[in-house]
């Protein structure tokens, strides 16, 4: 038969009990107020609706639908080596690394310590004349503590869950800041292919002039034409010099900024040859936008991670209203005015252990102010949230609209230049057979300049809406099941019991182009 409990011990319990109770903080009601879009909800607009049922999600290597191996050598070299990309990715390890510290809160913690010490007595007024004046000791001590945090409010467990979804949303932003560089290659790489197209179109007219010039020094040899059709045959061609002369400069200054993307000096862009680009990919629209939007560009992918990362820094918040249950045990040796290892003999041994419990009885309102700076702190990760969804659909339907009106301009551009060539070839033998003046040559010669122009710029001005187009649908390398799920991006009740992937450090540096698209999808999703 078990003896009775005292009616002191309970008293004690109850006296316990309500000091926890009375010792919790109210959170005054304090509560995040913005809600997540639900970008099904958002209406996507007939560019978007029209989608191509047959259309596919951008390849991690889309850039290769404009077959040029050149263009793939370039942006593999950026990205092996530009510095901005690289501190992306430096960033990454830095949010793993504080992961891997706040994780190690869940764990006991042990630590030692000990000290061997020589130690002087004095024999003064102050010590008096006892039996360890004027002697010297060893005075040492050895001890191993072990404390463990039983974290009964999920508040180290939420901390943990808060430093792995920073650490995701790093890796989302690394690789947004991917895709940003290897569009703007590709952008810089087309406008180097539409200088050398407008090169040679400045060298054809400058070409033509100096035909024109000839036919009017040989018609004023033969007594039909004037001085004054030499003049103006040779007053253009000092302005046609100077294009060429600047579009040569345009193409030299765009191979520096390929060599400056490439993380590489000027002199490493003095070896691109002329781009060769073809788009034999046609760009479509998958048709499962705009709900698949979510899941792939790396911008909203970052954006959920950092709602779902705050959500948890709420959890911490509302965990440190209630109390902390500590269990602490430390065992050692002490020794003093002894042996050098008196210490560490059992006889000089202690120990001890327990709970440690702290209440917040009165903080001047501190807690409440670190709950309302997290909620608005979630608020403005949602509201962030909205706005990159919003975003997001509007480059989308932008890109839609531009290259269906592209695709029409490129038409329109190809029949104005057949106009203008005809135009010109029968002013230019109407001036040879003295049926005209040079003034009709001058003005077709300039409408087809232009018509020229515009071919080459609407075909270019057609591959960077390509690219453009798949920046915008995230560049193909994420999954949609990267994303945190959406119960993860709301403040729970309690102690969270959900498990969350670290992205590794495959993802920051693939060895090849070949493995960096499957790395990135597996790294995002893989448990550490």
């Amino acid at each position: 038969m078990q003896p009775p409990v005292s009616k002191g011990l309970v008293a004690l319990t109850v006296l316990t009990f309500s000091s926890i109770i009375a010792g919790c903080a109210s959170t005054g009601d304090i509560a995040p107020q913005s809600k997540r879009v639900d970008a099904v909800q958002l209406d996507a607009g007939s560019a978007i609706r029209a989608a191509n049922a047959d259309a596919q999600w951008p390849a991690s290597d889309w850039w290769r639908s404009y077959r040029d191996p050149q263009l793939d050598a370039w942006i593999d070299a950026a990205i092996a080596g530009n510095p901005s990309l690289s501190a992306a990715q430096a960033r990454v390890r830095e949010a793993r690394s504080m992961a891997s510290v706040a994780a190690a809160g869940l764990l006991p913690q042990i630590n030692g310590n000990m000290s061997v010490q020589r130690q002087q007595w004095a024999d003064n007024v102050y010590y008096g004349p006892g039996p360890l004046a004027g002697a010297n000791t060893w005075n040492n001590t050895a001890a191993l503590g072990l404390s463990y945090h039983l974290d009964l409010w999920g508040q180290d467990r939420n901390s943990s869950e808060r430093a792995l979804d920073l650490a995701h949303a790093s890796a989302a932003d690394a690789r947004a800041a991917q895709l940003e560089l290897e569009a703007n290659v590709t952008r810089a790489y087309i406008d180097l292919s539409l200088n050398y197209a407008l090169l040679d179109i400045a060298k054809q007219t400058l070409g033509e002039q100096q035909k024109i010039l000839t036919l009017a020094q040989k018609r004023l040899a033969g007594g039909i034409g004037t001085q004054l059709e030499v003049s103006q045959s040779q007053t253009p061609l000092p302005e046609y010099e100077r294009q060429v002369d600047a579009v040569e400069e345009a193409i030299a200054l765009g191979k520096n900024q390929l060599a400056a993307l490439a993380g590489k000096g000027p002199g490493a862009g003095e070896s691109i040859t002329r781009p060769a680009l073809s788009l034999a990919t046609p760009a479509g629209l998958p048709s499962t936008l705009p709900a698949e939007l979510i899941g792939h560009r790396p911008d909203i992918v970052a954006a959920r991670w950092t709602v779902a990362a705050q959500a948890r820094g709420i959890d911490v918040a509302k965990a440190a209203f209630y109390p902390n249950v500590n269990l602490l045990v430390s065992m050692g040796g002490y020794a003093a005015a002894g042996p050098l290892f008196q210490f560490l003999k059992s006889m000089s041994g202690s120990w001890a252990g327990g709970p440690a419990l702290s209440l917040p009885i009165f903080d001047g309102g501190r807690l409440r102010a670190q709950l309302g700076a997290q909620s608005a702190a979630y608020d403005i990760a949602v509201d962030q949230y909205n706005q990159t969804i919003v975003t997001a659909l509007k480059e989308i339907a932008d890109e839609v609209v531009r290259m269906r009106s592209l695709a029409t301009q490129e038409d329109d551009a190809h029949r104005s230049v057949d106009a203008a060539q005809r135009n010109f070839d029968l002013a230019t033998e109407s001036y040879r057979r003295g049926l005209t003046d040079y003034l009709n040559v001058l003005i077709a010669q300039t409408q087809l300049l232009r018509a020229q122009e515009s071919v080459a710029r609407v075909a270019a001005e057609r591959l960077v809406a390509h690219a453009t187009l798949v920046a915008a649908l995230g560049g193909g390398a994420i999954d949609p099941a990267s994303g945190p799920a959406d119960a993860d991006q709301l403040p729970a009740h309690g102690k969270s019991t959900r498990t969350v992937p670290l992205a590794p450090a495959a993802l920051l540096a693939p060895a090849n182009r070949a493995d960096r698209a499957d790395n990135t999808d597996r790294a995002i999703q893989r448990d550490e």
